[in-house]
């Protein structure tokens, strides 16, 4: 008799952001879309239904050219301290879990990425990779986006002088 365990992972990352502005950048369409996926994958699209039972699906391009999409239902949506939601990768995935904590640490806020139910090792591996990068991306994103953060002042434009 074999026995499959379901396997998971956990990746950290500390952002000097705040956990508000990082839960907006993993929540908000047109700023994941600007952070989301490792390197050499490109996000064509994201749709984010904000809400509890609320559907979200990201669209992403490989290296070699296919186009998967991942996607799933929130099933806890914290603001800003945490998102749970199912995780599928389309056509033909395996159901997983995605915990996402925003942790304030001082000036900091570290960002908890628990994914869970990951079914073999070579997909854990894979998705430990795509998480450190992708968490980089958000880091890159937050510390580097101009703009307003959530309840901040909105940025001052030539057309206001």
């Amino acid at each position: 008799m074999t026995e499959v365990t379901a396997l998971s992972l956990v990746v950290r990352r500390r952002i000097s952001a705040s956990p508000a502005r990082l839960f907006a950048a993993w929540t908000t369409p047109a700023q994941l879309e600007a952070w989301w996926g490792p390197r050499g994958v490109r996000c064509t699209g994201a749709e984010v239904d904000p809400r509890v039972g609320g559907r979200y699906r990201i669209g992403n391009v490989l290296p070699d050219g296919r186009e998967v999409f991942i996607a799933g239902e929130f099933l806890v949506f914290d603001p800003p301290n945490e998102l749970v939601y199912t995780w599928r990768l389309l056509p033909g995935g395996e159901p997983e879990r995605v915990t996402v904590r925003f942790e304030p640490r001082g000036g900091e806020t570290e960002v908890v990425v628990v994914h869970e139910r990951i079914g073999a090792e070579r997909v854990r591996d894979e998705h430990a990779v795509g998480w450190e990068a992708c968490l980089e991306g958000l880091r890159a994103f937050a510390e580097n986006a101009r703009g307003p953060s959530p309840g901040g002042p909105e940025p001052h434009t030539e057309e206001e002088s």
